[in-house]
């Protein structure tokens, strides 16, 4: 496994060597002993999936308190997936980076807990796995703005995405860092 950083500390592309032959490929994708060296639990609590068409966003989701660490992988299709770094004490609070996850890579892209994560379709339908640290919590969940302006992610949109009604309604970067979900980490000790 390959192993490069992004412009956010901890926020990891894991790029995975795939075995060919006549039948097709064959890859690890996920190794726990692997992990702890990267910064990357051994452990995870749930897994989700995800079916969306072309042109489809969603997110930028985060919980505010029991945060997720996501080990995002796709398996169809082609995805431009944002992490924004919420963590008060991080370098880089406020900042967001973009990489393009498609199932002819093997890449997949590890987010840690304190950033709030999206994608946007490029090629759809697209298929998206998440890997997540903690379990979904609802009364925590929340949505950052995916369009604040003061962010000002450049999605590569093609045509104007399509959204769920909680992801058209979500916080302002300044209503989402106030929340400082960076301090609930420290109250959830080493993971």
């Amino acid at each position: 496994m390959l192993v490069a950083p992004t412009e956010l500390p901890g926020v990891l592309l894991l790029h995975t060597e795939r075995f060919r032959d006549h039948r097709g490929w064959v890859s690890e994708s996920y190794r726990a002993s692997r992990l702890p060296g990267l910064g990357i639990p051994d452990h995870f609590a749930q897994e989700n999936t995800s079916w969306s068409e072309q042109g489809v966003l969603r997110g930028l989701h985060f919980q505010e308190r029991e945060p997720q660490g996501k080990l995002i992988t796709v398996h169809r299709g082609a995805i431009r997936d944002v992490a924004v770094d919420l963590r008060p004490d991080s370098p880089t609070h406020g900042q967001w980076t973009a990489v393009t996850l498609q199932e002819a890579d093997g890449v997949s892209l590890w987010v840690p807990p304190g950033c709030a994560h999206g994608f946007y379709v490029l090629q759809g339908p697209a298929i998206v796995s998440y890997k997540l640290t903690a379990e979904w919590a609802p009364q925590w969940d929340r949505c950052l703005a995916w369009d604040d302006p003061t962010l000002a992610i450049d999605w590569q949109l093609t045509s104007p995405p399509v959204l769920s009604d909680r992801d058209r309604q979500g916080l302002t970067w300044a209503q989402a860092a106030a929340l400082d979900v960076g301090a609930r980490l420290a109250d959830q000790g080493p993971r």
